[in-house]
């Protein structure tokens, strides 16, 4: 007998169907916890930034969660969220994506001139909308520079979650280490890096697009 190549492509072609369903549940249980992050994170990195009493506690507090191993928290879950559902997941993946964007909003406000906001106080900007229109603006470079550490960690991480029968593509993993089988290993490789960057790509360019005066300063 040879020996067993490293890519059968004819294993991929039968199980393809399969490979794209643990894709798209790959997809959703690294998107959402990033997304339910950023929306907690934003009320709670405006807080900090306003009262910065409240944001070290508020960090060091995230800070530990993340230190947390992921198969540990994601077995400590298994009897309030049940085994193999996504929540199992999706709730530890929330949190450690809390703790990189809480501080990257911080420290996007913190960015932002105080002559900026004086002036935008001077033309009659309340606090809302100079929030909106002069500071979550400026801040959107480092905001989303923390969003692309948490999606590609986020991307990463999902895949320790088929431990305990819900890892989107990480079941490929598994798989092949089971069977001693490298195809389903290297092909869960590929789209999970395949994923991470084209997520990454896709912040970048939300980035070109929100950010449209970087653009004209560098040209000129």
């Amino acid at each position: 007998m040879g020996e067993e190549p490293l890519v059968r492509w004819d294993w991929i072609g039968r199980n393809w169907p399969g490979i794209q369903d643990l894709l798209v549940d790959h997809v959703i249980m690294a998107i959402l916890p990033v997304v339910l992050g950023l929306l907690i994170a934003l009320p709670l990195g405006l807080a900090g930034a306003r009262w910065r009493v409240l944001y070290q506690p508020t960090v060091s507090l995230m800070n530990v969660v993340y230190s947390l191993p992921s198969l540990a928290v994601f077995i400590v879950l298994i009897p309030i969220t049940g085994l193999a559902e996504r929540a199992t997941v999706i709730v530890p993946l929330t949190f450690y994506s809390l703790a990189v964007l809480i501080p990257s909003v911080v420290d996007g406000l913190a960015a932002v001139p105080g002559h900026v906001r004086q002036s935008a106080v001077a033309m009659g900007f309340g606090p809302t909308r100079r929030l909106l229109q002069v500071e979550l603006p400026i801040a959107v470079p480092v905001v989303l520079a923390g969003l692309r550490v948490a999606t590609v960690s986020s991307i990463s991480l999902v895949s320790v979650g088929a431990l305990i029968g819900r890892g989107g593509l990480g079941y490929l993993f598994i798989d092949g280490w089971q069977r001693q089988f490298p195809t389903p290993i290297v092909v869960g490789i590929v789209l999970v890096v395949v994923l991470a960057v084209f997520a990454d790509g896709l912040l970048v360019l939300a980035q070109r697009l929100l950010t449209p005066w970087a653009r004209a300063r560098r040209t000129t």
